[in-house]
């Protein structure tokens, strides 16, 4: 797959809130994930890693009041888009979300993703 093609089918499974679809198609078996520095456990290796942090991320959710992903942008060998949601979990109950991801596609597959957010200051 080009890597319009992998950004289009990702965007297409993120919409359907098909999220481990897209691990199973989509990415590397040594893919990596990068969230905000301030984040404990920012970084996360390979694809059965990414799996068991996406799913405990769905087990923290409560309800899923809305989500909207925008269509990527492509530039060589890297696709960005960014997400929104309207969520409330367990822990902090309803928040709004957006976010820009960046992945990065060799050999038709993700091997990179990076999450860019604002992190609430949890220190006080």
């Amino acid at each position: 797959m080009t890597t319009q093609e992998v950004a289009n089918r990702l965007v297409e499974l993120c919409r359907k809130g098909e999220n481990m679809t897209a691990y199973d198609e989509l990415f590397s078996a040594n893919a990596v994930a990068v969230e905000p520095e301030n984040i404990p456990d920012n970084v996360t290796k390979g694809l059965d890693n990414l799996r068991a942090k996406t799913r405990n991320w769905f087990e923290s959710v409560e309800e899923l009041h809305s989500m909207s992903v925008s269509d990527p942008v492509v530039g060589d060998n890297f696709f960005s888009c960014s997400m929104s949601m309207d969520i409330t979990t367990k822990e902090q109950g309803r928040s709004e979300m957006s976010e820009v991801c960046l992945y990065q596609v060799e050999d038709g597959k993700i091997v990179r993703e990076q999450f860019f957010f604002n992190v609430p200051d949890m220190q006080g």
